[in-house]
């Protein structure tokens, strides 16, 4: 059954009609072909004919922790994109420079569902409650941890770094970066510091260009 929204996006935005084929996922892996049977005024029958379970599975997570910019549309946009390209998990990151601390967590639930399926996606990214830094990368438990940061030092390429089929987690500051005490934390805890390239990058662009390097290396595009 679809009720409420999923009801009146499929019978007014979609248009669609009785005995026509759709496609639904589940947001946990699960993709299912079938075919509209029933519209009521407040929810939809559909009859399952074919399903599939670890739609699109990637051997890999990936878990992005970005400070919530200013203008929180630029942060949303970034979700949705990450969305669409694939990625596990998102959190708000609270760093000492972070522009937001207060974040709409429905809001952002929406986008990253409308993102999933308008890409096909079967996988909903988990949002997490803001988390302040210094709780991330205490807490962190992945193979591979990973910070981007602005300060001039010598750093390798994400894409070069990152190992293929192993989870990930990437830090990406605020506007005006992480502070010195912030990026000593994170390296003396494991975290590896990587370059996104050679231009300063907004924070939005720095997250999706992060995931791009991550699929890049793992060649999951």
């Amino acid at each position: 059954m679809l009720e409420d929204e999923e009801a009146r996006h499929c019978t007014q935005v979609l248009r669609m009609r009785v005995g026509e084929d759709l496609t639904l996922v589940d947001g946990k892996g699960g993709r299912y072909q079938g075919v509209l049977a029933e519209i009521g005024k407040r929810e939809c029958k559909v009859e399952i004919r074919e399903s599939q379970q670890e739609y699109g599975k990637r051997p890999f997570r990936v878990h992005m922790a970005v400070s919530p910019t200013k203008n929180m549309s630029r942060w949303e946009w970034m979700l949705e994109k990450s969305t669409e390209l694939g990625v596990d998990q998102v959190t708000p990151l609270l760093c000492k420079r972070s522009e937001r601390t207060h974040v709409r967590m429905d809001r952002l639930q929406k986008i990253a569902v409308s993102a999933m399926k308008q890409s096909g996606q079967a996988y909903l990214p988990l949002i997490g409650e803001p988390m302040d830094f210094s709780d991330m990368v205490t807490r962190a438990a992945y193979p591979q941890r990973f910070i981007g940061h602005c300060l001039p030092e010598t750093k390798s390429p994400l894409a070069q770094n990152c190992e293929p089929e192993k989870d990930v987690l990437i830090l990406i500051g605020p506007a005006g970066d992480f502070t010195p005490e912030e990026i000593e934390q994170a390296l003396s805890l494991g975290f590896e510091a990587v370059s996104l390239g050679n231009s300063r990058l907004r924070t939005e662009t720095a997250g999706f260009v992060a995931l791009t390097a991550i699929h890049f290396a793992n060649r999951s595009f």
